[in-house]
């Protein structure tokens, strides 16, 4: 009589490794029963993940949810056998409690590389000092929590990813975390409180995500970044700032980024970029710039001078994309042709993709519009999605009687 092959349990070992990696956590205790030689594979897991798909608790009390919770996190760590290198903590129904210290002081003396802490309840949650001894963390995302380093904290000189969303953090320690990082390339900043001033020394940056309400913001050395979107909350009226002198923001914004290759201008940061003296184009090209998105009311004649300036300053753009602020899309000032102020052509050769949306049809709009079909010679397509149905025949008709310089130009028009 042949015995059946047990092939589960003869797994090779990166397989079965491979096959746990694929799973939830739950699911991967699960495998215990599946043979003798799986009852402890999952054990040695280097990566914990403790959310809502891996850990499922129902109950009408909180209580009785948070003592589930702290079991379960306290009976993994206590039969893990291996290295943990990523920890996520993401549980809906967790608030900020005690345990998170212990589990953080316990992890500080391995050898974590990702640490993810998502704290979606309750308070601000103050991140234990142990925390900042973690010195082979690659990886940092923080939801919802108090960032108070020691004194004696130098910074994770590992570090090359931090996310930051929802925290509280003063100004002079924001700017010691970041320049004392020195690893760092990508970095994400979402609703923050206790600084005003993105001062960035970041020498090894390549991504910048950020989107608050802020001040101002300083690149004083990030010459590497590449791909940035920034977005301001807030119509803080920044051209009435006098300290901007004869440069303006424009300039001050650009001019540490001779990289960046993707924009994405958010809310109204492009008010922002506006303040001060905005000149006709950069004094240096964003010669890499090949996508850019703009948020912007059409109507505000600053807003369009700053456009108009970043649209001549990026010879290469390949895709564009300009989302009205449909809510302001008034007149601010009445303004002529603004796009007619420049004093030479303004050849877009890379241009192949055109996405316009949330307009109303206004003169502004339109001047845009027609620009950017006669200067882009190698445009392939323009989608033009307009904020209502009101006027959307007059817009099309518009649209077609523009003229081309690209004769395989196609105008798409949206249904709002």
């Amino acid at each position: 009589m042949v015995m059946e092959v047990d092939k589960i349990s003869n797994l090779p070992g990166h397989i079965t490794d491979k096959i746990l990696s694929h799973l939830s956590l739950r699911d991967a205790v699960r495998t215990s029963i599946l043979s003798r030689k799986w009852r402890y594979k999952w054990d040695s897991l280097p990566y914990l993940v403790f959310d809502n798909q891996s850990v499922l608790v129902s109950s009408p009390d909180q209580t009785v949810i948070k003592s589930k919770l702290v079991n379960i996190v306290d009976h993994v760590l206590l039969l893990h056998s291996g290295p943990i290198e990523k920890f996520k903590l993401s549980h809906r129904d967790l608030q900020g409690v005690n345990d998170i210290d212990r589990w953080i002081l316990f992890l500080s003396r391995g050898s974590l590389k990702e640490f993810v802490l998502e704290i979606w309840k309750g308070h601000r949650y103050r991140l234990p000092s142990s925390l900042y001894c973690c010195q082979n963390l690659i990886h940092l995302e923080l939801f919802n929590c108090l960032v108070k380093p020691p004194p004696i904290f130098n910074g994770f000189r590992s570090l090359k990813s931090l996310d930051l969303q929802h925290i509280t953090v003063d100004q002079d320690v924001f700017e010691y975390l970041i320049s004392s990082c020195l690893l760092l390339e990508r970095l994400t900043l979402m609703n923050f409180e206790g600084f005003t001033q993105l001062n960035i020394h970041a020498p090894n940056l390549l991504f910048f995500d950020v989107g608050g309400v802020f001040e101002d913001v300083n690149f004083g050395n990030a010459s590497h970044l590449a791909i940035v979107s920034i977005g301001l909350y807030v119509n803080a009226g920044h051209d009435k700032n006098p300290a901007l002198g004869n440069t303006g923001n424009m300039i001050k914004f650009f001019a540490p980024l001779p990289h960046i290759q993707r924009l994405e201008v958010q809310s109204f940061f492009l008010k922002y970029l506006a303040a001060g003296k905005v000149p006709e184009r950069l004094p240096t090209p964003c010669i890499e710039l090949n996508y850019l998105s703009i948020r912007i009311n059409f109507n505000d004649r600053e807003e369009s001078l700053a456009a108009s300036c970043l649209l001549r300053s990026s010879p290469n753009l390949q895709e564009l994309e300009m989302l009205a602020r449909p809510e302001e899309q008034t007149a601010v000032r009445p303004a002529a042709n603004i796009l007619q102020e420049g004093s030479d052509k303004c050849p877009f050769n890379q241009l192949r993709l055109v996405k316009i949306a949330g307009i109303s049809g206004g003169s502004q709009e339109l001047n845009f519009i027609n620009f950017l079909l006669a200067n882009s010679p190698a445009l392939e397509m323009m989608t033009v999605k307009p904020a209502s149905t009101n006027g959307g025949w007059e817009l099309l008709k518009e649209l077609l009687r523009f003229r081309r310089a690209s004769v395989q130009a196609e105008i798409i028009y949206l249904d709002p």
